[in-house]
């Protein structure tokens, strides 16, 4: 362990830096100042904090991935060890076991896959991919790994066929060509089927690729190969000629045998069945249109949609089923996709939500010759598995296990919490699974193969997940598994869209207007609170009771008036707008607030969806207990919220967007606070009140609007990219006239103010034909675009082409603050931010393309004159983080108390205090008094996260109130209190001493000492790209900081020491789906949704990257291969061939020769690399490697040795062969040749 000692750092700085006293009188440390600062407080931080944590801790790994494979292609199906196998487009492989047995493994060249083939038992599986190479993967290891891998040269693979025990894999091409390849050395053979030989001489057309591949179940040496063109051949593999050949005029889609080897099946592309017999293969037996109008006899029957694929299996007590997909008639054009079950008579068709991509029926045995007995069918769609139970008459499905369903509605956010309270995880089952779905099969779930291990990781995780029809979703992620506990509808508070409202609604919000924008959880209290993409708010308590109530609801006006003002006049510059607009009172909504007046009445005061006024029945769990929605302004919709954060303790809420902050008591359901960003930095006293002039009355509304967001400046020629990207500039320190210098807002420390000592507030009524000029794009009203705050910072990959949030303004590390610098930083005085000429970051807009005129416009053109009237519209200064904490919100304070930091986008910290009733008695009744401090905190880059760590060193967590039932009737209210826990690591008395406090931004972390504010670690973090994602995590018993940049690196800083730990390049952003969803958590775990159906889990931590092989299942278990049953004396006389058929001598070298080399070339695998990745370290993981290396050694030996017996024995034979040939002719004459 590493011991730092803050007063040794401070001297060292304090004695190579001159003029070091100056420092000291800095204000919070200054933007771009990087330094540690001597003197003041911290020249008194003399105890000494261990940090534990060192770069050895750490290391990225990805754990598992859960979900539904992404845009599926194959399916496969091992019927001894009942393990499924789900191929993908993208080249992933997703292996499936009983729950808890999952595994992901990535072909390297991304090549699609086209066909899986298990080694049946045999624990490895074979993959062709698109890229037409053959893979061999190892599933004996909890990671599997490619052993060989074939890459086919000259021709396309099409279709392969594995036999049942057999280690000789069929290969169709498109050429209409069958090779044939050994498994075990992945090396092919000479013996090739062409397909001229194939066909009859007299055929004059080609018969396309192969389609379909296998051997007869009555003759191991007989294999029937099926054409396009609708040409079938039953190919003698011994004489290696064609025994007989089929023609059909439609195409062939798929062949399936009958178990008895006489009958085959056909699909066409005409949507028929034809059944074939092998003694008279002149014309199908049987033909049927299954879903084809019937004809009058003697006409053809009605052509149908193709049947893509058909499986005739046979039962010992009943009609064989016959079980296809596709074959629709034309006419039907409405209809589904489509799975067709013919038993018998009986025809059943089940329709699908989505298209069918494969599916497989499950029999009892292995072997193809014996009667199958079908006990379900496995559907791959394009978004979803099931499988179908066909023991039963009405075909139910089975309940999947597996968490397929997480893309049911598209993931827009989620939250990620480790080692959580451990009885949330039963309470949130025992409710969630009282709303579960009915109908499915009784039977368990077939698919039950591998081995679960619990793994040494016992703590509790949970995982939820926002979607974009407003349902939340929560999962237990405990042990790598992935299970919903629980489901949420957010869309149950509000109102039910009209059918003829559905254009106007578009206007507002152009496709899910319910969609989960943000959402925040407090665990211990159970106080869950969501944001959605309409401006709205929804707070829900826990209860275990039914409760039928009303909906409580607020709507909150939120306008920020900025304008460019040259000489504003005092006595109409109300620094606060109207209290009846900043504190609406509790009410519920009525009527559909989202249409738009026919007259064209500009839409003002009307949220954007309504809440149900009526009494609404609330299920146990979640429950609504207050609504907060921002209303429109003067025909201008609000702004989608960009922060979020909720306190138990305190029981206030605060959200902001690009538009302000509002904090609301969820108690007493009041508004607290309500006004723009700029407000924030005015008089500690919110409430305070200026004369205003009755002759600009009547302008006050046209002038007051909400800022505008960026959907709502979308013009029709121009692409505009919405972004929360920043960049900085350096402070204009240009004289400021005398003209401005009137303008400039009094410090916040006077307790009155009179108009005159108030000039230049935001407020100024302008003519509103000027406020308009200075948007120079054309408004579209209430267009609005499901974005989220972080969507967008990568956009700037696909419009500049890398990632940038360039910053001038520099902050390197040991750089003290120059006296000039301070004379800076004491001019903005104690009630003034230090502004500087920027970009919103998180209203920012890109133009594509960008014009010199265009840029003309965009330009800033504004002098350093008041800190507020300085910016103008298109420079918003939005709320992008919140963090509710006690403690101190001022420099004198001594002790700690409840206070509320912002963040904002231009890299402003803001400490506004909470005022709280005493006793619980009055926290019902008394107001709550919310003020800002007057403290300001700088960074560069938006900020994106806040923590405090005690004066030890250890993390502090915010308190919280301990959850009660509030609906529990049999509990006495008047005696109940509330109880809060405060998290204090060490006693009041002594934390409150001082406490430090770390923040994030964009571009760098700072750690902060409260209540001096001194600036004690800096670190820039990037200085080409930006952080997307940052958190302060627990780890080891200690804390660290961990960060996600746009960039693709993860990094990992010690706290509060910002020594960097780790800097990984995980990850490239190539998709904005990243950004949103990236989130960090306790233990140094991670997700992210890394397509739209699939979280994958990674971990930062070494101790659970060394131990993630105990943690995966194991995909393979010894089981016997079950025995074939008895074939009896007749069959075995007159059912087939009694004679066995040895591949190896038809196939070997020895007999069929070499392959060309140029047709086909041998890639060894990375399997036994692979293997010793999961053998333990040290001397161990020698002993394993050598032990490994010695067995492959042997491996190649006894190659070696059987090749040379094989030459050997080929040698004897030639003598032998040359032996006899010789005596045959040794005697003969000359005449007798």
């Amino acid at each position: 362990m590493k011991k730092f000692n803050f007063r040794k750092v401070l001297d060292g700085l304090t004695a190579s830096s001159p003029g070091s006293g100056s420092s000291s009188a800095s204000n919070s440390g200054g933007a771009g100042s990087g330094s540690v600062h001597p003197g003041g407080t911290a020249g008194v931080l003399r105890e000494e904090i261990q940090e534990s944590l060192t770069s050895e801790y750490f290391q990225i790994c990805k754990t598992v991935r859960h979900g539904f494979p992404y845009q599926p292609t194959a399916l496969a199906f091992d019927p001894v060890q009942k393990i499924l196998a789900i191929g993908t487009r993208t080249g992933a492989i997703r292996i499936l076991g009983r729950p808890g047995v999952d595994c992901y493994c990535q072909h390297e060249s991304g090549a699609a896959v086209l066909q899986l083939q298990f080694l049946i038992n045999e624990g490895a599986l074979v993959s062709a991919s698109s890229d037409d190479t053959l893979h061999l993967w190892n599933l004996r290891q909890k990671r599997p790994a490619i052993l060989h891998s074939l890459k086919f040269n000259r021709e396309r693979i099409t279709y392969c066929h594995l036999p049942f025990q057999s280690k000789w894999l069929y290969v169709g091409t498109e050429r209409g060509n069958t090779h044939i390849v050994n498994i075990e050395s992945f090396i092919l053979s000479g013996y090739v089927i062409m397909w001229n030989k194939a066909i009859e001489l007299s055929t004059k057309t080609h018969p396309g690729p192969v389609v379909h591949l296998s051997d007869s179940p009555r003759d191991e040496g007989k294999l029937l190969i099926g054409y396009e063109n609708g040409t079938v051949v039953f190919w003698d593999l011994k004489s290696k000629r064609a025994e007989l050949r089929v023609y059909y005029d439609e195409a062939i889609h798929s062949i399936d045998w009958h178990h008895e080897g006489k009958q085959f099946m056909c699909s066409h592309s005409d949507g028929s069945l034809t059944l074939w017999n092998l003694k008279s293969p002149s014309r199908p037996f049987q033909t049927t249109v299954p879903h084809g109008k019937s004809q009058r006899e003697g006409r053809k029957s009605e052509s149908c949609k193709p049947i893509l694929k058909v499986e005739y299996k046979t039962c010992r007590n009943s009609e064989p089923f016959i079980i296809f997909s596709g074959g629709l008639s034309y006419d039907k054009a409405c209809r589904r996709p489509s799975l067709t079950i013919m038993h018998g008579k009986a025809i059943t068709v089940l329709e699908m939500d989505h298209p069918i991509v494969e599916f497989l029926t499950l029999c009892e045995t292995p072997y193809p010759n014996e009667c199958q007995e079908p006990y379900a069918v496995a559907v791959l769609l394009e978004k979803d598995l099931i499988l179908v139970d066909l023991t039963q008459t009405n075909f139910p499905i089975f309940e999947n296990p597996y968490p397929m369903d997480i893309h049911e509605s598209p993931v827009t956010c989620t939250a990620y919490f480790a080692d959580c309270p451990p009885d949330l995880i039963l309470v949130l089952y025992s409710i969630g699974v009282k709303h579960k779905k009915q109908g499915y099969s009784n039977k368990e779930w077939p698919v039950s193969g591998g081995a679960w291990n619990l793994g040494a990781q016992t703590y509790p995780e949970i995982i939820i997940t926002g979607h974009a029809d407003g349902s939340i979703k929560f999962w237990d992620a405990s042990a790598m598994t992935l299970q919903m506990l629980y489901k949420l509808k957010t869309s149950k508070v509000f109102e039910k869209q009209k059918v003829g409202d559905g254009k106007q609604t578009c206007e507002i919000v152009e496709e899910d207007p319910f969609a989960v924008q943000m959402i925040y959880w407090c665990p211990e209290s159970r106080i869950f609170c969501v944001s959605g993409v309409s401006a709205y708010v929804i707070i829900y308590k826990f209860s275990r009771q039914e409760i039928t109530t009303e909906i409580v609801s607020l709507e909150v006006r939120l306008q920020c008036d900025v304008e460019d003002i040259i000489t504003p006049e005092p006595e109409t510059s109300p620094p606060f707008p109207d209290l009846s607009s900043q504190l609406p009172s509790s009410r519920s909504l009525s009527g559909s607030t989202n249409t738009v007046s026919s007259e064209g009445v500009t839409k003002d005061s009307i949220p954007c969806l309504s809440v149900k006024t009526r009494p609404v029945r609330m299920p146990p769990g979640y429950q609504a207990d207050l609504v907060i929605q921002l209303v429109w302004v003067d025909g201008e919709p609000p702004q989608q919220i960009t922060s979020l954060s909720i306190s138990s303790a305190y029981g206030i809420v605060a959200f902001g967007n690009c538009t302000g902050l509002v904090v609301v008591d969820f108690i007493q359901k009041t508004v607290l606070l309500s006004m723009g960003t700029i407000d924030l930095y005015r008089s500690s006293d919110l409430y305070q009140r200026q004369p205003r002039s009755p002759r600009k009355n009547k302008q006050f509304i046209a002038d007051n609007f909400c800022m505008r967001g960026l959907s709502n400046f979308y013009p029709d020629l121009t692409k505009r990219i919405r972004t929360s990207y920043q960049s900085l500039t350096e402070l204009n320190d240009s004289p400021v006239p005398l003209e401005l210098e009137r303008c400039k807002s009094p410090t916040s420390g006077l307790a009155t103010r009179t108009p005159e000592a108030a000039p230049g507030f935001y407020r100024n009524e302008m003519p509103a034909v000027r406020q308009r000029n200075q948007v120079h794009h054309l408004p579209v009203k209430g267009s609005r675009k499901l974005s989220l705050p972080t969507d967008l910072k990568a956009d700037l990959d696909h419009v500049n082409g890398h990632c940038t949030s360039p910053t001038s303004q520099s902050c390197s590390s040991g750089k003290r603050l120059s006296s000039a610098d301070v004379s800076k930083v004491n001019r903005w005085g104690p009630g003034r931010p230090p502004f500087r000429k920027a970009q919103s970051a998180a209203c920012m807009e890109i133009s594509l393309p960008v014009t010199t005129e265009e840029a003309r416009e965009n330009s800033y053109n504004r002098s350093r004159s008041s800190s507020i009237s300085s910016i103008d519209k298109d420079s918003k200064e939005a709320v992008t983080a919140l963090y509710f904490m006690e403690s101190f919100a001022r420099k004198n304070d001594s002790t700690v108390s409840p206070c509320l930091f912002v963040g904002t986008s231009l890299g402003m910290v803001l400490l506004i205090s909470l005022n709280l009733p005493s006793s619980d008695e009055q926290r019902f009744t008394e107001p709550v008094m919310v003020l800002p401090s007057g403290t300001f905190l700088s960074l560069k880059g938006a900020v994106l996260t806040f923590s405090c760590m005690d004066r030890t060193g250890s993390l502090m967590q915010p308190p919280y109130e301990v959850w009660r039932d509030p609906n529990n009737t049999d509990e006495n209210e008047k005696t109940w209190k509330r109880k809060l826990v405060m998290n204090y690591s060490t006693s009041p008395q002594e934390t409150g001493d001082h406490q430090y406090t770390i923040i994030c931004s964009e571009k760098q972390a700072k750690v902060f000492s409260l209540p001096s504010q001194t600036c004690l670690y800096v670190h820039n973090i990037t200085e080409t790209s930006f952080i997307l994602q940052a958190e302060v995590v627990g780890m080891c018993n200690s804390a660290c900081l961990a960060c996600f940049c746009a960039n693709g690196h993860i990094m990992i800083m010690s706290l509060p020491s910002l020594r960097p730990m780790l800097d990984v390049n995980y990850l490239p952003l190539t998709d904005m789906r990243i950004a949103r969803t990236f989130c960090f958590t306790n233990e140094g775990q991670a997700l992210y949704l890394v397509s739209p159906t699939e979280i994958q889990r990674l971990t930062y931590s070494q101790e659970m990257c060394d131990n993630i092989q105990d943690m995966l299942g194991d995909l393979f278990t010894p089981i016997e291969t079950p025995e074939a049953q008895n074939r009896g004396f007749l069959k075995g006389l007159f059912g087939g061939s009694g004679q066995t058929f040895d591949r190896e001598e038809l196939f070997g070298e020895a007999t069929a020769g070499k392959a060309s080399r140029s047709l086909a070339q041998h890639i060894p695998g990375p399997g036994s690399i692979e293997g010793v990745k999961g053998a333990a370290g040290g001397v161990m993981g020698e002993l394993t490697r050598a032990r490994i290396a010695l067995d492959e050694r042997g491996q190649r030996l006894g190659e070696l040795e059987e090749k040379t017996a094989g030459m050997m024995t080929s040698a004897e034979a030639f003598s032998k062969h040359a032996h006899e040939l010789m005596l045959k002719y040794k005697d003969k004459k000359w005449y007798q040749f």
